[in-house]
């Protein structure tokens, strides 16, 4: 059955550059369908993709919108190697570290590399240790899964 909702990205010039990137660090990813202006050989338009399993459009529509916080890409991590891996390859070639987990890869689309129990560690009955946990991820950039633990 298709996806009812599609997250749709609007890249300036460069989007055929950001989904080699992605499709390159989630498994089951792929293009799906793409499209070029004149012909097969021109110059890249849109594609519907899949990152993970989950479809996304992209296309590149030109400098007139550029991408803000207010949406970001969340990624479940359910290891710290997973967490550094994905971190390292979107900040590269100009991507900038945020605090609390967050970044933003050079294209400028936000993403929030999150381990999988930081909800079950925000959300712990002893208040005082999830009021720890809060505290020490308002201190990190990238998430260490060891040390929010500890909290």
């Amino acid at each position: 059955m298709p996806q009812k909702i599609t997250t749709f990205l609007w890249f300036d010039d460069n989007a055929e550059q950001a989904l080699e990137l992605y499709l390159s660090l989630f498994p089951d990813s792929k293009i799906i369908q793409s499209s070029r202006m004149d012909g097969p050989n021109g110059k890249f338009f849109s594609a519907t993709f899949q990152l993970a399993g989950q479809q996304f459009m992209a296309i590149n529509g030109g400098p007139h919108y550029r991408f803000t916080e207010a949406v970001s890409l969340f990624v479940d991590c359910e290891t710290q190697e997973e967490i550094d891996r994905l971190t390292a390859r979107l900040l590269e070639g100009g991507g900038t570290q945020q605090p609390c987990g967050w970044l933003k890869d050079r294209f400028g689309l936000s993403w929030q590399i999150i381990p999988s129990n930081l909800g079950k560690l925000l959300g712990d009955p002893d208040r005082a240790k999830a009021g720890r946990v809060m505290q020490a991820m308002l201190g990190m950039k990238k998430l260490d899964i060891a040390a929010l633990e500890r909290a």
